[in-house]
């Protein structure tokens, strides 16, 4: 597959996936293109050597696994951990403000967005509902809204002359409540969202029960540049790095490696992880201890497959923007199209130490593909990722890797089209050597 057909697919997965739980129904649909068997946490297990399967907790994260021909007591896991969330705006649970004859809906900001991005952007909502089904189960199902549905105008510059100096900054409570309708004549009853819900997913008003609900930015994915060698869409950071995990992941050389291979894909890194599907939850150490207890009964096994095992923690790196060269460490300006990052902080907000690092290096090399270092300027807070916390959880030696990306946490980001390429190559490389 070529670069360009593979960014492609790339953006095409995330126009399909406009919220984690869409995310994990695309990744579950690919899934089931090449047998793969649904595990429920409810059930016993049985596990066949070469067996391809996968767990959903949650509708949002999902761990997907293949078990290799020899015994994971004594070769370990290959692991890839990626996110399914991206930074934004939530729907609140009473949601609808009716004034002025204008009704919004109410927005939480979830994690880390760049708000100003949101601006004057066609808007749409996703995510999933539940209610209750006829025999009284509480159940969900996906809601998309697939046309622009709401908006946050700007203040025009007549009404903010200091915009250009001082930026554009908005009050999270105040000022980020997006208009969805104006009506003139009567005022819209308290339950008018609930009964765009219904139109929109199927479901009886009286039946749903609840919503978790997203705004997107409508607009597909596209490439650009004087040689459309660029690519932009929303949630680069990270549904990127989880289109490249289960690309190298579903590749014929890796399920027929004869390794067992492991793509977890977290819901909540954009918030710290801490929950029942999160990084920092019990997720993939349950998974990974069903598999051992399925085919090894000895006391250690799963310590053994723990030390034997290697995860890479994939998420997006920063970009050099050449307009804000003090933004940079020197030394450490990553550059597009130049190949995947290995990112190193002292103070472990990345996982990678130079063992890991030299390691996913060889991996590059096997690949043929090239590779970059990222330090972060010293005088400026570092992010993090799930890397880190599975390595620490788990006590498995881990790397922090990702493509280079400009305008990370935006609402349209922008990356390089043979970075992703780039990756899912060193990705294939790990799974099969």
């Amino acid at each position: 597959m070529t670069a360009a057909v593979l960014a492609q697919d790339l953006l095409d997965f995330i126009d399909a996936s406009p919220s984690p739980w869409h995310a994990v129904a695309s990744i579950e649909q690919k899934l089931l293109t090449f047998n793969f068997q649904r595990l429920e946490e409810t059930n016993v297990w049985s596990l066949s050597s070469g067996g391809r399967y996968y767990v959903i907790r949650d509708d949002s994260s999902i761990v997907l696994f293949v078990l290799g021909k020899q015994s994971v007591a004594e070769t370990g896991f290959k692991i890839v951990g990626a996110h399914t969330d991206s930074p934004g705006l939530r729907v609140k649970p009473n949601p609808l403000l009716n004034s002025d004859n204008i009704q919004r809906l109410a927005l939480e900001v979830y994690g880390g967005p760049i708000l100003a991005t949101f601006t004057d952007r066609d808007l749409g909502l996703a995510g999933r509902v539940a209610y209750q089904d006829a025999v009284g189960n509480i159940i969900s199902r996906l809601v998309k809204f697939p046309n622009p549905l709401l908006r946050l105008p700007n203040l025009a510059i007549h009404m903010n002359r200091a915009v250009n100096e001082d930026g554009l900054k908005l009050n999270k409570q105040t000022e980020l409540a997006a208009i969805l309708s104006a009506n003139a004549n009567q005022q819209l009853h308290a339950d008018y969202f609930s009964s765009l819900l219904s139109l929109a997913s199927g479901i009886a008003e009286a039946d749903i029960l609840g919503w978790e609900l997203n705004a997107y930015d409508t607009q597909s994915g596209s490439f650009w540049g004087a040689e459309q060698e660029f690519l932009a869409n929303s949630q680069l950071d990270n549904l990127a790095s989880c289109h490249a995990g289960l690309s190298a992941f579903l590749a014929e050389t890796s399920l027929n490696s004869g390794n067992s291979l492991v793509c977890a894909f977290f819901d909540h890194e954009e918030v710290g992880s801490e929950s029942c599907k999160g990084a920092s939850g019990s997720l993939l150490g349950d998974i990974l201890q069903r598999i051992v207890n399925a085919t090894d009964t000895s006391r250690d096994a799963y310590h053994r497959a723990m030390t034997h095992s290697f995860m890479i923690s994939a998420d997006m790196a920063h970009a050099y923007q050449p307009s804000f060269p003090n933004a940079y460490e020197p030394n450490h300006k990553l550059l597009v199209n130049q190949g995947p990052v290995i990112k190193i902080n002292a103070n472990q907000r990345y996982a990678s130490e130079c063992k890991s690092a030299a390691q996913f290096i060889q991996y590059c090399r096997k690949a043929g593909v090239p590779y970059q270092q990222y330090s972060h300027r010293g005088d400026l807070p570092c992010g993090s990722t799930i890397g880190p916390l599975t390595s620490a959880k788990l006590g498995i030696r881990t790397v922090d890797v990702g493509n280079p990306m400009w305008a990370m946490h935006s609402l349209r980001e922008s990356a390089g089209v043979l970075d992703h390429s780039y990756m899912v190559q060193a990705l294939s490389s790990f799974f099969t050597n």
